[in-house]
């Protein structure tokens, strides 16, 4: 089913005093993770997270989404996946990189967070397909997307389908595998929230059969 676009503000609230000090504990580890982990840190760059929490506190206060459940693809520090919960959301998150798996699931328990985090891929089985089309076109530079780790929804014991909301950062050129994934896998009425390039937050919905064909 086609994708249509929810247009959200991208501006940053005043953000509540204990996002705030989430946030400055989570930045201060992955600077310090960046500035240790120069090999591992390959392809991890962080989005805006006050952006990001500004367009989740959007979808609550608009009642957007269909549902409470978010999957936050190579989840990295898990800061979106988190924030998600801080605002009442069930969130997890599918990380490829073992290491950023720890260190997302330490962070989140240290605040209390009840967010799952899984080592795997976010291309569910059947799409390798699609993951080698962008790998191929994008001149072979993100490796993350084809590998032998096992899918991250086995894991996590739930399809992309059951999932209401999805959050991932595209790099350049791998926008077009995200959306074929989301129109091909994910429950219709599913909201996919990506973090693009400069600095902008898209929100698209997965439309209905009906609603496509009125």
């Amino acid at each position: 089913m086609p994708l249509v676009e929810i247009e959200i503000s991208n501006q940053t609230a005043v953000l509540p005093d204990a996002i705030i000090d989430f946030l400055n504990e989570a930045e201060a580890r992955i600077r310090h993770y960046l500035e240790n982990s120069p090999c591992t840190a390959l392809g991890f760059v962080p989005s805006h997270f006050k952006k990001v929490y500004n367009a989740l506190q959007i979808i609550t206060d608009r009642n957007l989404a269909c549902g409470s459940s978010l999957c936050e693809w190579g989840s990295g520090f898990g800061v979106v996946s988190s924030l998600a919960a801080m605002l009442g959301f069930m969130a997890c998150g599918i990380e490829i990189e073992q290491d950023l798996v720890e260190a997302s699931r330490k962070l989140a328990d240290d605040f209390g967070l009840p967010v799952e985090f899984v080592q795997g891929s976010f291309i569910p089985t059947g799409a390798e397909a699609l993951a080698q089309e962008a790998y191929v076109d994008n001149n072979s530079v993100f490796p993350w997307l084809i590998n032998d780790a096992e899918e991250g929804y086995k894991k996590l014991q739930r399809g992309l389908n059951e999932f209401d909301i999805v959050f991932a950062y595209p790099w350049p050129g791998e926008d077009y595998l995200f959306k074929s994934l989301f129109e091909e896998y994910a429950a219709e009425g599913a909201l996919l929230m990506t973090y693009d390039y400069p600095q902008t937050i898209r929100l698209l919905r997965k439309q209905s059969e009906l609603a496509a064909d009125s």
